[in-house]
């Protein structure tokens, strides 16, 4: 096997949090799951400190197969503050973070209400689950604020200046092998 600069015994990075900002200067505080230096480069595997969330067009005559998941920034802009008020009757804060819509404060107890439901989920397709927290109504359309139970996690590194990128995809396939070998 051809030797790489990456060592699988890096001590840790001594930072348990680390800041995520987008180009319209958008933070997200996440939390150093790992890091690694590879050819001088620092790398980290981030998880978001707050829980991540979607909200999904609930409709009667979609496939439930196939979630409309929104993700249009004007259209989040205006379901926001039902969405946020609809959080805040369990407790949660809804933030608008770079890279993630996310919610602050304690999750319900898993509940057996998941999307898509257990039983049309196809066994040898992976599929992600999401734990519906709450539902709200928009114009005569409502809508579920989901949570992945899945963790959400980002693969980034360190630019000379001291800031953070996500790596690209084209990134990720060099480092792909090394990332193997490691996990």
């Amino acid at each position: 096997m051809p030797s790489s600069s990456f060592s699988p015994d890096q001590q840790p990075s001594q930072e348990t949090t680390k800041v995520l900002v987008d180009e319209k200067s958008r933070s997200l505080q996440c939390s150093v799951e790992q890091s690694f230096t590879l050819k001088g480069v620092e790398y980290y595997l981030l998880k978001p400190v707050d829980h991540p969330v979607s909200i999904i067009v609930l409709n009667e005559e979609q496939d439930e197969d196939e979630p409309i998941f929104v993700e249009d920034e004007a259209e989040i802009d205006i379901l926001f503050p039902k969405a946020e008020a609809s959080l805040a009757e369990l407790n949660l804060t809804l933030k608008r973070n770079s890279f993630a819509l996310t919610v602050a404060g304690e999750l319900p107890e898993l509940e057996e209400e998941l999307f898509p439901p257990e039983e049309e989920a196809e066994e040898d397709l992976e599929v992600e689950e999401f734990q519906l927290l709450t539902t709200f109504w928009h114009d005569e359309v409502e809508y579920g604020i989901y949570t992945p139970l899945t963790p959400l996690l980002f693969l980034a590194k360190a630019t000379p200046q001291g800031d953070l990128d996500i790596i690209s995809l084209e990134e990720y396939e060099n480092i792909e092998p090394i990332l193997q070998e490691w996990i």
